[in-house]
Order: C-alpha cells, then structure tokens, then sequence
C-alpha cells in the first residue's frame, strides 16, 4: 500500500501547538516535536468506529492494549514484560515528574545527562530536588556519556539517572555496550534508572537497533522505569498515551503512589489510538522511516554547507541538533526566526548556541526552511 508524505497538510486553525504560535506570519515551524504527517488510516479508522459508538465515558484501560505492548517488546527486543509491569500514563512527560518526585526522596539527588528535553530538568526542579547536570560528550559526531563527568557528578545522596534514548535531541542510539557500561554505573551507585524511550521506533540509521535498557538483563530491569509511547511515532501525541513499565514491585507502588490524583491514565482516544497502531501500523512506519531518512539526509547536507552551522549524525529520531556556535551570534533562535525559520533554541536542552530543527515535515515545506537559514547564514557573513 502507497503512503503519501508529500501530501500537503494545512495545520492552520487546529489549535497545534507549533503552528499557532507563529499564526499569520511568514514563519516555517520546526520547533516542537510532533510530525506534520497524517495519522495511519488505521489509527483515523479506529478513532472514528469508537467515536460512532457515542458514548464517551471513563475508560479502563484495555487488557489487549497490555498484551500487544508484552508481544512487542518481546518481538522486537527480546525482553519479557508482564502485563502487570505497566502503568498507563498521558504521556512520557507526566512520568519524568513522578520519577522525580516518588523514586528520589526529599533529600536526594538525580543525575540528568544534557543537552536533554527541557522537561527532564523541569521534573527535578519542579520536584524539587538536587540534582547534577551531566554533559554528553560529542564522539566521532555521536553524543555519547562521558564516564568521568558521571563519576564525578555523583553524590553521596544520589538515588536517580534520567536517561533519554534514543537521544534527544542528539539523535543518539545508545548502543548495547554503552548501555551496559552505564547500567553497571547505576548498580555501583544503587540508582533507579529513568529512561525515557519515547522515540524507539523512529530509527533512521540501518542496521542499528533500539536496545531497552531494562532488557539487558533481570537485575538492570528491577532498578529501572520504562518510559515508552506510540504518541511520536504515529503522530498522535494529541490523543495521549504512554506508559511505564516497572518490574520491581516496590518501584511500581512507589512510583503510582498519587498516580490518579495527579496525572490519571491514558485517553479513551489514545487507547483506541495505541491498540490501531500496533496492530495495524508497521507498513505505514517503515513509509514513514523512509521519508524521514530522506530527510534527514537532505538537512545534513544543506547544513553542511553553512559556514559556521554543523550537526551530528542523526542516527534516531525527527529532530537534528545543530551546532551555531560558529556563527559568531549572540542569538541563533533569533536570527533564523527573523529569516522565517522557527527552531528550538539551544538554552531550553541545557546547551546556548545550539538549535534543534524538526524534519518531520513535508519536503515542500523542508526544502525552502533549509534555504532560508542558508540566507540567515549569509546575512552573517555580510557584516
């Protein structure tokens, strides 16, 4: 069946967080991180069948939705998961703010490796509790953890390690090496792990592959929460549906001690979404991965020839991380946003100087996006 991303999609006027901040300006939004692609006409079938029914009352969550989470953590990674491991959430975010403030106590201390998601910091500061930010390091164009900062960031009261991958917005696949190295680092430390792995479907190099880290083996799993969701690959983050899964029984308690009088469950909508999408959804996401690799080569090129702009390799995810340092700027948000281009300034991931572009777009819409920070570029070295 033929998936058509180049479909132009008109998002004025949907209440769309990226586009309706920049309403009835001559601005290309590539800022926040949801994709402009329709949903899988699966997932739009099975919303409107549950919406014919008319009635749209309180949910339980569906026993099948917990069986084909098991079935595909076990058919893509190997990893045995229960389906009393996993507790439902609205999204990912909601999750980074319980670990923060259930599995680390009062007077403890959280490790949160950067660049990272603003809301991996919000979590802790909003929490509130210590914590240490931990720099990635850039390696042979890979962001990557630098075991001496880690060493060096841990405290005596150090009980939580965020870590988000695949990486964003690094793009990093952590490999299964790494991830041991690290996992064993939470052991020596006796820390809970938080990972957030939202975007583990939306790899983009071949032949790498997402690795859980809780599926490296039994006593790295009863130390870790699982942070998983459809949302961002089948472009329904509207619908909400996400979910943990906690092996340790204590950690699970811990974890959803005031879960339903703060956050509540997932969507009826994202439910229905979720349960389409994995049953259904396979071919339309590897159309979709074709398209994003496309894309993703197409920025790294024109970004490449930038004088002063440089990107790591994209190995995951929508979103490139772009170094503009090199600029000479005091403000690389701002000199693309006055050249038409919205992108994510490098101060919300912990890193000035940098932007994070979203290539989750039609090519008609990429394509003169690139050619506009082309022209910003050029504006700098006109002065």
């Amino acid at each position: 069946m033929p998936f058509d991303f180049d479909a132009p999609v008109d998002r004025a006027g949907t209440w769309s967080s990226r586009w309706e901040r920049y309403a009835g300006r001559d601005v290309v939004p590539l800022w926040v991180a949801d994709t402009d692609f329709r949903a899988p006409d699966c997932v739009l079938a099975a919303l409107g069948a549950r919406l014919a029914h008319g009635v749209l009352g309180y949910t339980l969550a569906p026993p099948e939705l917990r069986e084909a989470i098991a079935e595909r953590m076990q058919r893509l990674y190997r990893w045995r998961v229960e389906t009393e491991w996993i507790v439902f959430l609205p999204g990912v975010v909601p999750g980074l703010h319980l670990a923060a403030r259930h599995l680390c106590p009062p007077d403890g201390h959280a490790l949160v490796p950067t660049p990272v998601y603003h809301h991996f910091k919000r979590a802790v500061t909003l929490a509130p509790r210590a914590h240490s930010d931990v720099p990635l390091a850039l390696r042979d164009g890979r962001w990557v953890f630098d075991e001496e900062r880690l060493a060096a960031s841990v405290r005596p009261k150090s009980r939580l390690l965020y870590l988000c991958n695949p990486q964003n917005p690094g793009g990093t696949i952590f490999t299964r090496a790494e991830l041991g190295r690290l996992a064993a680092f939470a052991a020596r430390h006796d820390l809970v792990i938080c990972s957030d792995e939202i975007h583990a479907d939306l790899l983009l190099d071949a032949g790498k592959a997402h690795v859980p880290i809780a599926s490296l083996a039994p006593e790295v799993s009863r130390r870790t929460v699982t942070l998983a969701s459809p949302n961002k690959t089948f472009n329904f983050p509207g619908a909400g549906c996400a979910w943990a899964v906690i092996e340790d029984e204590t950690l699970r308690r811990a974890f959803s001690a005031d879960h339903h009088a703060t956050v509540h469950d997932a969507s009826l909508f994202g439910y229905v979404a979720a349960l389409a999408a994995y049953r259904e959804g396979d071919a339309w996401l590897a159309a979709q991965l074709d398209y994003l690799r496309a894309n993703r080569d197409a920025t790294q090129r024109a970004i490449a020839a930038m004088p002063g702009l440089s990107m790591a390799h994209v190995e995951a995810t929508y979103l490139a991380w772009i170094d503009a340092r090199g600029l000479g700027v005091a403000d690389a948000h701002a000199l693309f946003l006055a050249h038409g281009v919205a992108l994510s300034p490098g101060e919300q991931f912990g890193a000035p100087g940098f932007v994070r572009l979203n290539f989750g777009t039609q090519r008609a819409r990429l394509e003169p996006a690139l050619a506009r920070m082309a022209s910003a570029v050029s504006s700098t070295r006109a002065r």
